[in-house]
């Protein structure tokens, strides 16, 4: 199956290896031309621009960071919109449900669907397969590329209804987010009082506040201190701001979500959005006096 692919970042050039290694012929985009050759190695042919890809395939996906830069590659000048085979824009990225409706809108007018798909369970899940991919859009349309995005990860079908795996995705992304900013807070209070962050994981872990925070980002990137999630601050502050406008919209009250959002922005603010999403501890440390890691080289106030 002939299948375009834009945006090869930490996530999008794992999906797209993927697709590449599982035998489809891939056409490959992105500003960054060093990726576009990485893929090429592998078997990926290259584009130069996000028309020339849907002039290409039927079938162009996406997986790229923000909801505006989305909505230029699949509708502004040289985009997906002005591609003469593409029938089919399946949006791997995180949007928002307002900006998926408007880019649907906007392609139907060219008879181009758009299947909001956005995945979650990060760069380890992008490279394994194992990410969660979240479809909606007409179900015929869902049902042809179903196929293709079982390669990414595993497929659920959320409902026809354009934006609705966006929906999905910002519950998910939220959850994520303060489960990460909770055990931050939590992991600084225990160390503070003197306890072995280790052990407080291990506890945690067999107890009922374990979560993805207390079982991989804090045992894998805080302690030894790599900060390497693979995910940025700035980038989770945008889902969480995408959530709360949505929930706002839909009247629900979300008092434990601005708090997760307030320490995002302050976490981008001193640190800066680029900094991985696990570097939000560093907020709560700088204001505690101490820094959670192996207790053979914690410090202490």
């Amino acid at each position: 199956m002939d299948i375009g692919f834009i945006g090869l970042g930490n996530m999008g050039a794992h999906m797209a290896r993927r697709l590449v290694e599982a035998g489809h012929r891939v056409i490959v985009y992105d500003t960054n031309q060093e990726a576009i050759g990485n893929l090429a190695a592998l078997g990926a042919v290259a584009a130069r621009s996000p028309a020339e890809v849907a002039d290409a395939a039927e079938t162009v996906m996406a997986s790229l960071p923000t909801p505006d830069i989305v909505l230029a590659v699949a509708t502004g000048p040289h985009g997906v919109i002005e591609g003469k085979r593409v029938r089919r824009f399946v949006d791997l990225s995180t949007t928002g449900a307002v900006m998926a409706q408007r880019i649907f809108k906007l392609l139907a007018a060219r008879n181009i669907v758009q299947i909001d798909a956005p995945v979650s369970g990060g760069v380890r899940g992008a490279a394994k397969g194992t990410v969660a991919v979240m479809a909606s859009g007409p179900r015929a349309d869902v049902e042809a590329v179903e196929p293709v995005l079982k390669v990414i990860g595993k497929f659920f079908f959320i409902g026809e209804r354009p934006g609705a795996g966006q929906t999905m995705k910002l519950c998910n992304n939220v959850l994520s987010a303060a489960a990460t900013t909770a055990t931050s807070e939590s992991m600084v209070a225990g160390v503070k009082a003197g306890l072995d962050p280790r052990v407080m994981l291990d506890v945690i872990n067999a107890s009922s506040g374990r979560s993805t925070a207390t079982e991989q980002k804090f045992p894998d990137t805080v302690l030894p201190r790599t900060f390497n999630q693979g995910f940025t601050a700035g980038l989770m502050k945008k889902d969480v701001d995408l959530f709360v406008s949505e929930a706002k919209a839909l009247g629900v009250p979300i008092r434990v979500i601005e708090a997760v959002a307030a320490l995002l922005d302050l976490t981008c603010d001193e640190l800066g959005p680029d900094k991985d999403i696990s570097e939000v501890v560093k907020t709560v440390e700088k204001r505690a006096g101490v820094e959670v890691r192996a207790p053979d080289t914690a410090t202490r106030p």
